[in-house]
């Protein structure tokens, strides 16, 4: 089986050491790394003990023939771009059950117009982990709130939304929110 192990570890910014420790149990970067280069095969257990620990599906970690990776051309940051000293791969993001978007129709705040919001629904358990960050809450007669979940007060949420000068907005016990996951922005 070939395995996609190592460019979604890399996509990821995780060392092997990360990815050993967040395995559960816990292994060894030698382990990963031997799964990574096909040095140990990899079985269905350890991709998907591998999946948890990267925060994917299992499914993400294959290569499939229909399913294209795309080269890295270039490496950037401050100091400019070089080409890769290995070749380095990406994957292409797969949908995930449960998950909605927001498309954006006019720029506000950090967002321009045609961005997608691609969001992970959660439930009310699960709102905590949304702390600072941007979420779509729905509200009564089909309209919904967006903006930065900045505290939660028992079953009240209170949301800056994007742009200069607007006011925080309280929301009383929504029955999910939708937390932004990925930015999808054509160039």
């Amino acid at each position: 089986m070939i395995t996609a192990i190592r460019e979604v570890r890399r996509a990821r910014g995780l060392t092997l050491e990360d990815v050993a420790r967040r395995c559960d149990p816990p292994t060894t970067a030698q382990t990963i790394g031997r799964l990574e280069t096909g040095t140990r095969t990899v079985s269905v257990a350890w991709l998907n003990r591998i999946a948890r620990a990267l925060e994917v599906e299992a499914a993400d970690l294959v290569r499939l023939p229909e399913r294209p990776d795309l080269p890295v051309a270039a490496l950037v940051d401050g100091d400019g771009a070089w080409a890769p000293q290995r070749p380095e791969h990406v994957v292409p993001p797969a949908l995930q059950p449960g998950l909605i978007a927001v498309r954006v129709t006019g720029s506000v705040g950090d967002y321009r117009a045609g961005d997608e919001v691609w969001c992970e629904r959660l439930a009310p358990e699960r709102f905590g982990r949304a702390i600072n960050r941007d979420v779509l809450v729905p509200r009564p007669a089909g309209r919904f709130a967006f903006g930065r979940l900045i505290d939660r007060e028992e079953a009240r949420l209170h949301l800056l939304p994007p742009g200069s000068g607007a006011r925080q907005q309280v929301i009383a016990d929504p029955p999910w929110i939708g937390l932004a996951i990925r930015l999808v922005r054509a160039l």
